[in-house]
């Protein structure tokens, strides 16, 4: 027999002094990337109609959205057909060139799959939404979503 005991040798322990420098590089890289809003609403935020059949769009980043609605600033009147594009209030005119600026923000195969969401509040006419699908239809931007919320039973 030997007179030397080998010893087991016992895994180190974690060191985790560097573990908060960790967290708080990973919280500050997230608040400086996240965006919270892309456009400040000019119009006041539109009352959805509800609708019994309901799906959700899967490529948000694709979506161009178009409100109609009544207007905050009260000099562009206290009808509820006004179209905000962006951050400005526009009319249905301008409903192309907006689509060829949203067009040239993505990449060219993406194109195809493009959709124009409105959001339109239930008071709006429908003389603005026909009028918005025929500027829609001449810039061959067929893929148009409606934007609603579900209706609950009891409104049924």
């Amino acid at each position: 027999m030997s007179k030397f005991k080998k010893k087991k040798k016992e895994m180190p322990a974690v060191n985790t002094s560097s573990l908060p420098d960790i967290v708080f590089m990973l919280l500050f890289f997230f608040m400086v990337t996240t965006v919270m809003r892309e456009t400040d609403l000019q119009v006041e935020s539109p009352r959805l109609p509800s609708a019994s059949e309901v799906k959700k769009l899967e490529r948000k980043s694709l979506v161009s959205t178009i409100y109609v609605g009544k207007a905050k600033d009260p000099k562009y009147g206290t009808t509820y057909n006004r179209i905000q594009l962006n951050d400005k209030i526009a009319t249905p005119d301008d409903v192309p060139a907006f689509i060829f600026i949203e067009r040239g923000n993505q990449a060219e195969g993406d194109i195809p799959f493009m959709t124009t969401s409105i959001k339109a509040d239930k008071e709006s006419s429908v003389g603005t939404l026909a009028d918005i699908r025929e500027k829609l239809r001449d810039v061959n931007a067929l893929k148009l979503s409606l934007s609603t919320h579900k209706a609950s039973e009891i409104s049924k």
